[in-house]
C-alpha cells in the first residue's frame, strides 16, 4: 500500500494575497501547500501569492474528503471565515450545526 492510500485525506483552506479562500483536499497537507506556493498546484492559485494556510482538518476517506470539499466551497465567504476562525474538531459536525 503506498503512502497515498494509507494516509487520512484532509481539507484545507488556503488564502491568497488579496484575501480569496480557496478549499481543497489533499492527503499531504505540507506536500500541497509547497505545490501550491511554487504555482505548481491550482491554477486558481497561481500568481495569488504569497499564501497563506488558514485551516486545515482530518477529512476521512477520498469519497468523504471529496464531500466534505464540496459543503465548504458552498459556503459564502463569512461562513468560511467563522469556520476557519472556530477551527472545530469535527468539520462535519460543524457544517450539519451551520444547516441545521
Amino acid at each position: 500500500m503506498s503512502h497515498s492510500e494509507s494516509a487520512p485525506w484532509r481539507l484545507y483552506i488556503l488564502r491568497t494575497a488579496s484575501g480569496m479562500l480557496y478549499t481543497g483536499i489533499t492527503n499531504d497537507v505540507a506536500r500541497r501547500f509547497a505545490q501550491h506556493q511554487s504555482g505548481k498546484g491550482a491554477k486558481a492559485l497561481r500568481g495569488k501569492g504569497p499564501l497563506e494556510l488558514l485551516f486545515h482538518c482530518e477529512a476521512g476517506d477520498r469519497s468523504s474528503a471529496s464531500r466534505l470539499e464540496y459543503q465548504v466551497k458552498q459556503l459564502k465567504k463569512p461562513d468560511k471565515i467563522r469556520l476557519v476562525e472556530h477551527q472545530p474538531v469535527s468539520l462535519s459536525r460543524w457544517l450539519a450545526a451551520l444547516n441545521a
